[in-house]
């Protein structure tokens, strides 16, 4: 599979976009007024303690008090590690899951106004404050060093057996006893002990350093900052896997270059300054895609259609066989459009980077071996994604329902706000329902006989609506309510608002006869 990586930066936002195979598959943003937090380690204040949902808030300085459960207290029993270091946002597998050990009494551990040193595992989403873990890891190009846990474990996707072994027994060898867990990255597959050494050292001294600050500042305080979204994607993502790195700025060229030389030489050929005229994202068609992706309706190649829509508690998506209808067989057309639609939402997932419950209302199957290929297809799919996912079998409702990590809010909630208009619903009142609602504010300012003369502001296209379709509506008004009616277009307002303007002082009264 060909992979590529784009950087486009300047001084207010650096956005990284990831292609496979010539497709845009994530796209990660990055702006000072939004600092990504996961990963940064506090020293922060226990604010309280609730044993009844087994948690604590933890005062880290953030504008709400971040989360702690008594699962990210202690180390995972898992065989090898917590979970893959490689995927997107585990800062080396630290937290984020329900462990196999039995909980502590949270009461037992931790006490109001204790300092405890704490990293974020989870941004602040809607009105959550970011969710922490007191297991704390800190991730090297190689390797991940876990002060807290107690044994050198293995990325899963390293698969061969006889390597395993030998990286394990390497990094057994090298690493300061008693120092802590382990884990050996996806990238260490050719590690050679000079690197090796070079890297634990780097992170037990790192390690050191932040524990000794911990002594030394009062608490909530900032102990370590986990390092920049360009830095994070060459050291996570940029290996031999990788065919090329584009990017734009001559700055952020200079500090990829000047990094790799410290921890990968050889990739630094790989790597491009991009200066043509024309912006990179824009050379690449990257633009277009990001348009798409605040739309509900994702086209698929034969014709079928997606309908993704986010709500509070969850993300549903509808596949719909739109203009494609095969030739006879509707099984072996239905088939084909849920296949290419499981790939799809699989790659809206990671592009949209939507987390939490999601639930998929593929198109109806008779087979049951049907519905197990599509099942595989999206799970096949899903295993290219570096965010934990996790997909059950088809429903007898004929959904699937499936979970993915999620430690930041989406592209949808970062980079959109609700619209004023409609307060979030995406609807708004049709004209017809708007002029109904004038009308009943109007019979009220009537009934109460403190108005004369009222000028009406309405939207143009409900004024329009007023002229064709209700040509006698402010006549016949003026004779049940008594009041002079003016009605003026006015492009200004919104569409499903209107303003009533007592004349001639030009008071605005429509609060005080609003109704519903």
């Amino acid at each position: 599979m060909k992979r590529e990586i784009l950087i486009s930066g300047s001084p207010r936002e650096t956005r990284v976009a990831i292609l496979e195979d010539d497709r845009l598959v994530e796209l990660l943003v990055d702006r000072p007024d939004t600092r990504r937090m996961v990963g940064d380690i506090y020293l922060g204040t226990v604010d309280a303690v609730l044993p009844g949902i087994q948690a604590a808030f933890v005062n880290i300085g953030t504008e709400k008090s971040a989360f702690l459960h008594a699962s990210d207290l202690i180390e995972s029993e898992d065989e090898d590690e917590p979970h893959d270091p490689d995927d997107e946002n585990s800062n080396g597998g630290a937290g984020g899951g329900r462990s196999r050990r039995r909980l502590p009494n949270v009461a037992d551990e931790l006490k109001k106004g204790q300092a405890k040193l704490v990293q974020v595992i989870k941004e602040p989403i809607g009105t959550k404050g970011p969710r922490v873990t007191a297991q704390v890891s800190l991730a090297g190009r190689f390797l991940v060093y876990m002060p807290f846990a107690s044994r050198v474990g293995v990325s899963r996707k390293i698969e061969n057996r006889d390597q395993r072994a030998k990286l394990r027994e390497m990094v057994g060898k090298l690493v300061p006893k008693d120092s802590g867990g382990w884990i050996i990255r996806t990238v260490a597959e050719d590690l050679t002990e000079q690197s090796c050494k070079r890297e634990i050292d780097h992170l037990y001294g790192l390690w050191k350093k932040i524990k000794r600050k911990s002594g030394s500042v009062r608490a909530p305080a900032l102990l370590q900052r986990e390092t920049s979204l360009t830095r994070g994607i060459i050291r996570d993502l940029f290996s031999d896997k990788v065919d090329s790195l584009l990017v734009d700025s001559k700055m952020l060229h200079n500090e990829i270059v000047q990094y790799l030389k410290q921890i990968d030489p050889d990739l630094i050929e790989r790597v491009k300054l991009y200066n043509a005229e024309a912006p990179l994202f824009d050379e690449y068609d990257i633009e277009a895609e990001v348009r798409k992706l605040f739309l509900p309706r994702v086209e698929l190649p034969t014709g079928g259609y997606l309908i993704i829509q986010p709500t509070e508690a969850l993300t549903s998506i509808d596949v719909n066989t739109g203009r494609y209808t095969g030739k006879k067989d509707p099984e072996s057309t239905i088939l084909k459009t849920n296949v290419e639609a499981a790939r799809e939402v699989a790659r809206q997932l990671r592009l949209r980077d939507i987390g939490g419950i999601i639930v998929v209302d593929f198109i109806d199957m008779e087979s049951r071996g049907n519905r197990d290929k599509v099942l595989q297809e999206l799970r096949a799919h899903l295993g290219r994604d570096r965010a934990r996912t996790k997909a059950f079998a088809v429903s007898e409702l004929g959904l699937i329902e499936m979970t993915r990590q999620r430690v930041r809010p989406s592209l949808w909630h970062s980079m959109t706000a609700e619209c004023p208009t409609c307060n979030g619903t995406g609807r708004v009142f049709r004209p017809e329902v708007v002029v109904r609602r004038m009308e009943r504010s109007l019979k009220r300012a009537g009934a109460e006989h403190k108005e004369r003369q009222l000028a009406v502001r309405l939207h143009p296209e409900v004024a329009l609506y007023l002229v064709e379709q209700e040509p006698n509506f402010l006549r016949q008004l003026e004779k049940q309510t008594g009041l002079e009616l003016e009605v003026r277009d006015d492009p200004m307002m919104r569409l499903d608002e209107f303003r009533m303007m007592a004349k001639p002082a030009g008071r605005d009264v429509t609060e005080q006869y609003a109704v519903a």
